[in-house]
């Protein structure tokens, strides 16, 4: 039994012998303070069952209260009881038996959802993934690693926006200007070469407005499915296709379900439909087939009426929207979903707003458990990404200056220059690709970013090398210890107590509540938080006392045990962040 469980069943105990009813709800915490104790209870929730003072409540929990094989002493202040721990069973607790087995559980409130998908990233293919692509997928893999860690089946889904007018524009302006060019005779990735024609079209139809024109015709034309046309499609797609496959390996991003819009647009007419025929929708004076938006959701227009959202037009033809109602519906059925997260910019926010109130009024009793995971901007130093200009922090790029920063430390550190080339390389890549992700989620979603490329990188401070810094660290000390014969399964536990030693230890214990918060809140930010304070602890600790050279063999046994625990914890967290734990810096 986890030892949060004990306690809890402990508290239940007294309360129930005490009142003579089960509490309702019970808080468990931790007081900021190490000297008060190593767990706080608070009693605020008891006052309104049992009608008495929290703190009177306190009072008499405590009183109750004898010490045993697991708590060592309870005090009250006010509203909280606060509980020492005995000291051998909670550090065998953290460093041993807490890994014992999974120390994870999905939230009850969510336990209905046992198969979810994440849907995350959606590029179009006419240009190469850039940074805002990059938040996406940190967070969509994230997110998918927190579930998968609740024990929920999970598919990682991508939906491929391959198709459109801005698919065109690229394709018009290479059977235009491109002479027959391929990205292999100009030496450029696959969608930087595409990418490339969509910036000449935006720069050459700022001159010659009629080529907007001409991209509308290339579309009814692929519509229609003229052979040429689709097959400059198909060409300069697979071009595309290519590129983002390097990208996806550089960042570690997996799916497991592609979808393309090419596939995909069709979808939702006949939902539409049926939802026409049950006054779902209706038609307005332009017979464009809409749905009126709640007013107690979405209020009312300027005119006083109910806002609107138009899901066919006239001519029977969708629109985005009408392609969204289609997917959601077909993914969650094939798929047999209990919960769909959609990793989509804050832009879109109405758009998924509009589209589970749809799904809603269809009468789909899984729409409430589908969640628009929305995230602010990244921004450059200049201002807002906009592609269409190539004003675009292009993610292959930006790779490459971390890694290039990353090596550039790693030789700063290696003045001998013991490490070869080779070594150089592979750790770089880890650690500028973690920097990468960790900088873009260290904060809530929900936040906008100004991506700084020297502070990411940096060893110090809020960010992934130090982290990966911290458990390079103790894995350095946990081979010196295995060379002097020294090892964590020969602790005892009983010389353990010293403040920096139990703050560390309330630290690891927290562990699991936090993953379980952030995969319920969908917040990666609070796995990196917790990383980035546990690797502080532990240098504090590991400055103030030694390991391998402690005073005496129980000792260095024993703060080998907490040591390994923490390198447990600081892997496992940077692996539900994405981000590889390096034995060596």
């Amino acid at each position: 039994m986890k030892l949060l469980d004990q306690i809890t069943d402990r508290i239940y105990e007294i309360v129930t012998a005490l009142y003579g009813d089960t509490p309702e709800s019970l808080k468990i915490g931790f007081p900021p303070d190490i000297s008060l104790g190593d767990i706080t209870v608070e009693c605020f929730p008891f006052a309104k069952q049992f009608r008495k003072s929290p703190a009177a409540i306190a009072q008499e929990i405590v009183a109750r209260m004898r010490p045993d094989g697991l708590i060592h002493e309870a005090t009250h202040k006010g509203p909280y009881i606060n509980l020492t721990l005995e000291r051998t069973a909670y550090f065998h607790y953290i460093c041993q038996t807490m890994f014992a087995s999974p120390p994870f559980h999905f939230p009850k409130a969510e336990s209905e959802a046992d198969h979810v998908m994440v849907e995350y990233l959606s590029p179009n293919t006419n240009k190469p993934l850039h940074l805002g692509h990059l938040r996406n997928g940190a967070l969509g893999m994230a997110v998918a690693n927190l579930y998968e860690a609740m024990g929920l089946q999970v598919t990682k889904a991508n939906l491929v926006n391959d198709r459109g007018v801005h698919i065109c524009k690229s394709m018009l302006a290479w059977q235009r200007w491109g002479n027959g060019q391929t990205p292999e005779t100009a030496g450029l990735k696959g969608d930087t070469f595409v990418g490339n024609w969509y910036v000449r079209f935006a720069q050459e139809a700022a001159h010659n407005p009629e080529l907007e024109t001409e991209a509308q015709v290339m579309l009814q034309r692929w519509e229609k499915g003229d052979p040429d046309v689709l097959a400059v499609w198909k060409m300069m797609n697979g071009w595309v296709y290519e590129g983002f496959s390097e990208t996806y390996q550089k960042m570690g991003l997996a799916f497991d379900a592609l979808y393309y819009e090419s596939n995909t647009y069709k979808y939702g007419k006949d939902v539409i439909e049926d939802g026409l025929a049950r006054n779902v929708f209706e038609k307005d004076e332009h017979q464009n087939t809409v749905f009126l938006l709640p007013e107690d959701e979405f209020g009312l227009d300027e005119n006083g009426h109910p806002r609107r959202v138009t899901v066919l037009r006239p001519n029977g033809t969708s629109l985005y929207i009408t392609q969204d109602i289609g997917t959601t519906v077909k993914k969650v059925t094939e798929n047999q979903l209990d919960r769909c997260v959609f990793v989509v910019g804050s832009e879109q926010n109405f758009h998924f707003q509009c589209l589970f109130g749809i799904l809603n009024a269809l009468g789909y009793d899984w729409a409430d458990r589908c969640h628009h995971l929305s995230y602010g901007m990244v921004y450059l130093p200049e201002g807002k990404m906009k592609s269409r200009e190539g004003k675009v922090v292009d993610a292959d790029d930006l790779i490459d200056q971390m890694v290039q920063l990353a090596a550039k430390e790693i030789k700063k550190r290696d003045p001998a220059g013991r490490l070869t080339e080779t070594e150089i390389a592979e750790r770089a890549a880890k650690i500028g690709v973690g920097a990468i992700k960790f900088y873009l989620l260290r904060v809530k979603p929900t936040q906008d970013i100004h991506f700084d490329p020297q502070e990411s990188i940096s060893f110090d401070g809020f960010t992934g090398p130090y982290c990966q810094y911290a458990y390079a660290r103790i894995s350095g000390i946990i081979r010196k210890a295995a060379g002097m014969g020294l090892h964590p399964n020969k602790a005892t536990f009983g010389s353990l107590g010293n403040n920096e030693e139990r703050a560390l230890a309330q630290q690891l214990i927290q562990f699991s509540n936090v993953v379980q918060r952030a995969a319920a809140e969908y917040n990666p930010s609070l796995v990196a938080t917790f990383l980035f304070n546990t690797a502080k602890l532990f240098n504090q600790f590991y400055n103030r006392h030694s390991v391998i050279h402690a005073d005496t063999d129980a000792q260095k046994h024993d703060r080998l045990a907490l040591t390994q625990g923490t390198a447990f914890i600081l892997k496992k967290g940077l692996a539900l962040l994405n981000v590889d734990a390096l034995e060596r810096m």
